[in-house]
């Protein structure tokens, strides 16, 4: 049972690291939550894993479990998933402002990027003018 969460833990933070390090901000998020959920198990686990064991003290219980690695995790739960929904509103953001998801310096820096800028398609790269919408044809 330790192997298997420990190869668990193992994997979840390789993929996590390997997914954090990419240049796009999906796979970014997607890493960083796998990193919280390893962490997770990882604190989970230090609460030495017990079956049928009550998490309290009673006078009928011969053993029981620490309840503070539970207790630990649930409010990591909650703190990843508010911090996971701010994480997702600044990559939107980011990708209508930017017209792409890449996490590098725009311009020279990361010359990929202007290659699936969909603003820049169409336009000349030095062109910053944007387009006349229908209201402004119509008027």
């Amino acid at each position: 049972m330790e192997f298997l969460i420990a190869t668990a833990i193992g994997a979840m933070t390789t993929a996590g690291i390997y997914l954090v390090l990419r240049a796009r901000s999906f796979p970014v998020i997607i890493g960083l939550s796998l990193l919280t959920y390893a962490t997770n198990l990882f604190l989970f686990a230090t609460g030495r894993l017990a079956v049928n064991l009550p998490p309290v003290i009673s006078p009928e219980a011969a053993a029981y479990v620490d309840p503070l690695p539970q207790a630990l995790v649930l409010t990591a739960i909650v703190i990843s998933f508010g911090m996971t929904a701010v994480v997702v509103v600044m990559a939107l953001r980011a990708y209508l402002e930017t017209g792409n998801d890449h996490v590098d310096l725009p311009g020279e820096a990361s010359p990929e990027a202007r290659e699936d800028d969909w603003k820049l398609l169409g336009r000349k790269q030095g062109d910053t003018a944007r387009p006349p919408s229908a209201v402004e044809e119509s008027v």
